[in-house]
């Protein structure tokens, strides 16, 4: 059996680029909303005839649509990331920009009548309108409030819970960029984790959860979490989703 040595090293070297979470296989586990946004996303992709998805990560779950658009394009702030969409997305025809999560967006008015987002990390509602084509949709999954709080909890003690990313400020922004809300899903997710090197890994990789996490200044937090999971066999969290979809009139 891996030392806790070993398993935080193992979890501080993994590579973070994209939003590629195969790694976890077998280390930790996160239920997955019943909406299936991926499938819903890759429906409406298939029908639209210029779409856009903001902060894609790597593209991957862009990549997965059955049918591209004829104009396909998206954008990422980080530049390994957006090196990654590059070529996930190239077979689809996509165009990949490099932009700040809240600057403008490169695109005239009007451009897309289909906006996707899934976990924007912030969001310029808008800009989003301002791109959408009349009668054009945005249809996103994004985290909620309070989102891995147990995680959080762990390992910065007892945090307030930030209601900026609750559903009901998001169809707020909605309404006051002029967009109609349509449909709105909540989700509650059960998640585990079986090791801390997944732990480690996850926090470098999902950063916001503790913001300053490093191995060096949460090392005795590491520790306890080790020996619980030892005890326990694992950690239990949970996430929270929401789907949102609006549309410009």
């Amino acid at each position: 059996m891996p030392t806790f040595e070993e398993l935080v090293d193992e979890g501080a070297s993994v590579p973070v680029e994209g939003w590629d979470f195969s790694w976890f296989a077998g280390r930790a586990t996160e239920d997955r909303p019943e909406w299936g946004y991926a499938k819903l996303m890759g429906e409406r992709m298939a029908t639209a005839s210029a779409g856009l998805d903001i902060q894609t990560g790597g593209g991957e779950v862009l990549a997965s649509i059955p049918k591209a658009p004829p104009l396909l394009a998206a954008t990422e702030s980080w530049p390994p990331n957006a090196a990654i969409a590059r070529r996930t997305l190239a077979p689809l025809g996509g165009t990949v920009i490099e932009v700040g999560d809240l600057d403008d967006l490169p695109f005239a008015d009007r451009t897309f009548d289909l906006v996707v987002s899934r976990h924007p990390a912030d969001l310029r509602w808008d800009e989003v309108a301002r791109v959408l084509a009349p009668g054009g949709a945005f249809f996103s999954q994004q985290v909620g409030a309070g989102s891995v709080r147990e995680m959080t909890d762990f390992m910065m003690g007892p945090q307030e819970v930030s209601m900026d990313r609750a559903p009901s400020v998001a169809i707020k922004d909605a309404r006051q960029a002029g967009l109609d809300v349509i449909d709105l899903r909540t989700a509650r997710l059960r998640m585990t984790f079986s090791d801390v090197g997944a732990v480690v890994h996850f926090l470098r990789k999902v950063f916001w959860i503790v913001p300053d996490f490093t191995v060096d200044r949460y090392h005795d937090k590491l520790v306890a979490m080790h020996r619980l999971i030892t005890e326990e066999g694992r950690f239990v969290a949970h996430s929270t989703r929401f789907l949102i979809e609006a549309r410009r009139a």
